[in-house]
């Protein structure tokens, strides 16, 4: 028996002694090897709905009752480029902020965030001296490990990408004022503020009103507030999102804060309904932007997703629902992280109260391995560095696991696999002496 698997404490991994460690290696070189002859095909890559939680939105398909909103407007018709007035109600109640600020679109949040760039960088914003485009260099500030697809988003058009820790608490303020003080260049940066992805970390009211008072170098910067999780809780001990509009209106800064979030992990995945809110300023920026490009949102399925819901306490409680199917697909992760890989030095993960993910850390040097031992065993995982600008992770030893889609019995499946791939990567990497 091997140091580790006494019944004692275990010991790190890093500290095995020569022999100890190359029966340590060779056990984990078996186990892969008996993984690889199971002909897994297993996938914790994208953090999607289960089709349980699909199936909860069901009765969506027999909506709306009727074609007219509480106003009587035919929701069949054109126009209407602000949503119907009961679904920004409702989201208002949730998202803390008043309904005649909120914006009521399509599907996609992700497509207003788009959008609202575009839109600075041809326009300019309602504090813009002159758009975007015009400047010599425009840069955002990214908290990592963050979301991948707004890393690809910046990128797409050119724009420059400077780090700061994601903590805890939220990203490390301190790190964001000092980068936004001193270089006009950098113009806004990104926030998942609640249940952050892939971290799982909510930003406190204390980090937020840091963000909303700081000074900048730039007069119009913006921080897109990608509320995308703030109704997705784990626990009954659920997170309330920082009031990040208020705190920015009362720093003397309206216009600095844009709030994103949709229905896309409430309902329908695929045909829900996202949201802006802003300034009212920032408001009829957007609006009038928009005009242009269309005449109005799918009311009919607004209007079905205010029915289904009814209230903000009808959302509350579907969300419970959620709950109790995505819940204990996060408990498994733990248990299994906890039994196969605690004590031994080799790894370090998240452990969220909300959200779609769980970030975990290798041994540096060793997540791309690890990614690459999944994947002949059969296990699709999120490609090491996926977390951080153009995939670049300096470090490499980060991992995103998204066990939302999968049943319980593939997580379960997985995240053994997934342990088995970290030792091995692991025992290799402290054989080597790197």
């Amino acid at each position: 028996m091997t140091e580790q698997t006494a019944t004692s404490r275990p010991v790190p991994v890093t500290e095995l002694a020569p022999e100890a460690l190359a029966a340590f290696a060779a056990e984990q070189r078996a186990a892969y090897d008996a993984l690889l002859t199971r002909s897994l095909r297993l996938d914790l890559t994208r953090g999607k709905p289960a089709p349980a939680q699909l199936d909860l939105s069901e009765e969506l398909l027999s909506l709306p009752r009727g074609h007219a909103d509480a106003g009587g407007t035919d929701t069949r018709n054109y126009g209407g480029l602000q949503g119907i007035a009961e679904i920004r109600e409702i989201f208002g109640e949730l998202l803390g902020v008043p309904a005649s600020q909120l914006v009521a679109g399509g599907n996609s949040s992700l497509t207003m965030m788009h959008d609202t760039l575009v839109h600075l960088l041809l326009h300019g914003g309602v504090d813009s001296p002159r758009p975007w485009a015009q400047e010599e260099k425009v840069t955002f500030i990214c908290p990592v490990p963050g979301y991948d697809r707004h890393f690809a988003l910046l990128e797409s058009y050119g724009i420059d990408m400077v780090t700061v820790p994601m903590g805890e608490h939220g990203p490390d303020a301190e790190a964001v004022a000092a980068l936004a003080a001193s270089d006009p260049s950098i113009r806004g940066m990104w926030v998942v503020p609640t249940y952050a992805n892939p971290t799982g970390a909510v930003t406190t009211q204390e980090v937020a009103a840091r963000l909303a008072a700081m000074e900048t170098a730039a007069p119009d910067f913006k921080i897109f507030w990608d509320n995308a999780y703030a109704l997705h809780h784990l626990t009954a001990d659920e997170a309330k999102s920082a009031d990040i509009l208020s705190l920015c209106s009362s720093a003397g800064h309206p216009h600095r804060a844009v709030m994103f979030a949709s229905t896309s992990k409430i309902s329908f995945a695929g045909a829900g309904v996202a949201f802006l809110a802003a300034s009212p300023e920032n408001v009829e920026w957007y609006l009038k932007h928009l005009s242009k490009a269309s005449i109005g949102p799918d009311k009919v399925n607004q209007l079905r997703h205010a029915q289904f819901f009814g209230s903000a306490q009808g959302v509350r409680e579907h969300m419970v629902r959620h709950r109790g199917v995505i819940a204990p697909k996060f408990a498994e992760v733990e248990r299994i992280l906890t039994e196969r890989l605690g004590g031994l030095g080799v790894a370090t993960w998240t452990r969220p109260s909300g959200g779609y993910f769980v970030s975990l850390d290798v041994l540096d040097g060793t997540a791309s391995r690890v990614v690459e031992l999944a994947k002949a065993a059969g296990v699709a995982l999120t490609p090491a560095g996926s977390s951080f600008p153009r995939g670049d992770d300096p470090d490499d030893r980060n991992i995103r696991l998204a066990p939302t889609f999968p049943v319980l019995a593939e997580v379960t499946e997985a995240m053994d696999a997934v342990a088995t791939c970290v030792l091995l990567a692991a025992a290799e990497r402290v054989q080597g002496g790197a």
